[in-house]
């Protein structure tokens, strides 16, 4: 059905293209930016964000006990417990909107409860370490301080507010748990091979010399392959590349069409109008730039540069604020990933209390 769902975009896309006028500027510079930013996010990202953490995700979904995630984040976990450890989870990763989605994927897959994995989902974007300390080097201390606050406090709000609204029967399901296989892999080995693919997202989002970072990352993946081959018995080996594959044919469809529809769309967008609607601190202002930020596609680290701009142009502080807290965490090729996941009535609402959150925060945030 998910197949069929994104063989249904491409075919739309096509006759889309197929039959618009040929030979219009407009239509020749939207087509070629959508395919360089498809092209600059499988060159710079595949390799490094989403393989990684497509690995990642297979390897939650063999290795770690649903009842693990139970405990820590499940329904009936405490909140004060559960919502700290989605957040903490997910801020030590320096991903985009995307890369965090197979990761989000594997736990919500293995009984994490809607609220702590929307927590998690949020909350690795938005409260990117390095992108916050970026943020204040680059836009100032006091919007960066705002960002990190902000973030952290609309990353447990939203997962309470999702679990709030959509709140699941999570008793009989930990009943019912059915019995799983033990996996007879060392514990030493199951260590090291997290450590090694988490440590390659980490060491990516760090601002270093590329031969020192390319370095680093060659010699962590290396000891997950060692890990593998020598570690891991072929049974479990099998069922971690099964996972893998299976969640990866699940979402790169998805990703993949919404990075390129963004592109298309951004140079049909006027600048000048933009700026012009977030100009000032008011609550119209906050609305669309987190509307903006929230469908436009943010890779690491990019959007402080793109605030710079803004900013410079004549952006508000408030209305800066709340794309900072939108644009990471959201984009459309995460909201099309999403809804194949969570389905359409979760994916809207987990958009609508994001933007409408992030709005707040900014409107706040410019009053002070």
């Amino acid at each position: 059905m998910k197949e069929k769902n994104a063989f249904i975009i491409i075919v739309a896309l096509f006759l889309t293209f197929y039959f618009m006028p040929v030979g219009s500027d407009w239509l020749d510079n939207a087509l070629l930016s959508g395919f360089a930013l498809l092209h600059e996010y499988m060159t710079q990202h595949v390799l490094t964000c989403l393989v990684p953490a497509f690995f990642i995700a297979g390897g939650i979904a063999v290795f770690v006990k649903k009842q693990s995630v139970l405990k820590y984040l499940g329904g009936k976990a405490k909140p004060y417990v559960s919502y700290p450890i989605a957040s903490v989870s997910g801020a030590i990763l320096a991903v985009c909107s995307c890369t965090i989605l197979p990761l989000f994927a594997g736990i919500y897959k293995r009984g994490a409860g809607l609220g702590p994995a929307i927590a998690f989902l949020y909350s690795g974007p938005a409260i990117n370490v390095a992108a916050i300390f970026l943020t204040a080097s680059v836009l100032g201390f006091k919007i960066g301080l705002a960002r990190a606050i902000a973030a952290i406090f609309l990353a447990g709000l939203v997962g309470l507010t999702m679990a709030f609204l959509f709140r699941e029967k999570t008793a009989k399901q930990e009943i019912a748990l059915e019995e799983e296989t033990q996996q007879k892999t060392s514990k030493t080995a199951i260590t090291l091979f997290f450590a090694s693919m988490v440590g390659i997202l980490v060491v990516n989002g760090l601002q270093i010399d590329w031969t020192i970072k390319w370095g680093l990352m060659g010699f962590m993946a290396l000891i997950a392959v060692i890990v593998v081959l020598l570690k891991f018995k072929t049974e479990t080996r099998n069922n971690w590349l099964s996972e893998t594959w299976s969640i990866s044919k699940l979402l790169i469809p998805y990703l993949f069409i919404g990075v390129f529809i963004v592109g298309f769309i951004m140079p049909l967008i006027p600048e000048k109008l933009i700026i012009q609607w977030v100009g000032s601190n008011t609550i119209q202002a906050n609305f669309l730039a987190s509307v903006f930020g929230a469908f436009m596609y943010f890779s690491t680290l990019t959007e402080v540069p793109i605030m710079q701009a803004l900013i410079a142009k004549g952006m508000n502080q408030g209305p800066a604020l709340s794309l900072l807290l939108a644009g990471p965490s959201l984009s459309l090729p995460a909201m099309l990933v999403i809804r194949s996941i969570l389905g359409n009535k979760k994916t809207i609402a987990y958009i609508a209390i994001v933007v409408i959150y992030s709005s707040i925060a900014g409107l706040i945030f410019g009053m002070i």
